[in-house]
Order: structure tokens, then sequence, then C-alpha cells
């Protein structure tokens, strides 16, 4: 099996690299490196030697002037060329909440091969004007290279940009595409919250999208504080209605199969 080397991305604001290099370590990536943007800007470090790039959650420029926007200016501005020669090898690359943000503001999630640039949809604020934190159930729209085998899956999320939308030209060319990998649904974790399936209003309950090559994805959720079994809310739940059934409790969570799937693509 080929194990890939992996680059999480750091910059000012972005406060999960540690979680997220974590996750990729456990699902047995080779080696993971956390980079600042500025050590790729100056040529420290090189793209070319990275087989998946994740841009994972945080608020990188205190998301100032939008949320991921500063931080997909600088790299519009200073490293264009060199993320394009990236995602055009055989390379993955995920946005994770405030990432999705960065890679979303880049234009990088087209219908269209090569067309890199060309924003067609915005995250915006919380239909409920708040800042969110809690679980939710996605469903599974397209069995990409990140949702491989799986058809519905639990996270949490944190963010108070995350509404999905978009105009409805570009909606209809959005599902013309099949690009829609994963929606917010009625499941679980909602069940066990009492809350609504959507938490933030997002357009048909978007919560995933990936671009037309299927090698990029965007996720409003968070999969890498979801690795363990006991980061599960109701995991105590489950625990005492087993304990009288002498049924094995796993180790693991649902947000670890995401990461795995990432490092087995290139097996």
């Amino acid at each position: 099996m080929i194990k890939p080397k992996i680059l999480v991305m750091s910059g000012y604001g972005i406060n999960c690299e540690d979680e997220t290099k974590f996750a990729f370590e456990l699902a047995g990536a080779e080696k993971v490196d956390i980079v600042h943007i500025n050590d790729l800007i100056d040529g420290s470090k090189n793209l070319e030697n990275y087989q998946i790039v994740a841009f994972p959650g945080g608020f990188a420029y205190g998301d100032d002037t939008g949320a991921g926007n500063a931080f997909a200016n600088k790299l519009r501005n200073h490293m264009w060329d060199d993320f394009m020669k990236f995602i055009n090898r055989d390379t993955l690359t995920i946005g994770i909440c405030n990432g999705f943000q960065v890679l979303t503001s880049l234009g990088i999630f087209t219908t269209k091969a090569k067309t890199y640039g060309e924003r067609m949809f915005a995250l915006m604020p919380n239909a409920n004007a708040r800042y969110t934190v809690r679980w939710v159930d996605l469903g599974v729209d397209v069995d990409s290279h990140f949702f491989r085998n799986i058809d519905t899956i639990s996270l949490p999320i944190a963010h108070g940009e995350g509404r999905f939308f978009t105009p409805e030209r570009s909606m209809n060319d959005i599902k013309d595409a099949n690009v829609i990998a994963a929606r917010y649904i009625k499941g679980e974790m909602c069940e066990f919250q009492q809350l609504t399936a959507n938490p933030n209003g997002s357009l048909e309950d978007v919560a995933s999208i990936i671009d037309i090559s299927g090698r990029i994805m965007g996720l409003m959720p968070h999969p890498e504080r979801a690795i363990f079994f006991t980061q599960l809310p109701n995991w105590t739940s489950i625990k005492y209605s087993r304990r009288y059934e002498n049924e094995h409790l796993p180790k693991f969570g649902p947000g670890l199969k995401i990461f795995e799937n990432m490092v087995s693509y290139f097996s």
C-alpha cells in the first residue's frame, strides 16, 4: 500500500491543524506536515512533495473580510499557479469548515472541467444569526473518494457562516453536475438532541460539495472531531444501554472513515 504525504495548511487564525494532522496519522498516512502558508509562498515548502492538502477549520485572519476570504486572496495572489499544478495532478484536497470557506472563496468548486476561479456559490451567515455548535446527521449523495462506503454519517459542526446559497441557475448546474456530496438529514443525532436537521438554513440542505473531478471536497462539519467513539454526544447513553447486553463498544468514531478513505485512495 502506498501511503501518501499530507500537508495540513496553517496560517493566522487557523486552529484545527493538530487535530487534522492526528486524524490523518491515525488513518495510516506516512507523513503529515503542518505548513504555514508563508512557507509555501517563500519556497521553504513545496506542494510538489505532497499528495493530499487539507485546509482545516478555524478563523483565518479573523474572518474580518468574510469567512475564509483573506486566506483565499493570499493564496490566489501568491501561489495560484502552484496550487493549480497540485490539483491538476492525481491528488486530493479537502476543506473543513473554514477550509471549505477558503476553497469556496477561491472558486475551486466548478461544474466544468478546469474552470477554477469561477465562484458558483457562497457560504452565508447562519439563518439563526448565531455561531452554532452541535452534532448533525448527513446523508451522502455521491459515492466520492471521501465518502466511499458511507451512506450516512454523524459529525459535529461549529460555525457562524455555513449557510449554502447560490442563485437558481447555478443550483441547476450544480445538480446536473452531481457535485452535491452530502446533505443534512434527520438522523440519530438530531433525534438524540431534539434538533432540526438543517442547522444553518443551507439551500436544499447542502452540507458538502465536491468539484467536477471528484478529488476536491468542502465539508462544513468537522470529521477530525469525531474520530473516537467517546467524542459522540450520546456515547454514555449507548454504553449504558449495552451494559447488560455484553456488547462490544467501538473505539473509533465515524469521522475517521473519511480520513481512511483519503489515505487508501493512493493504495
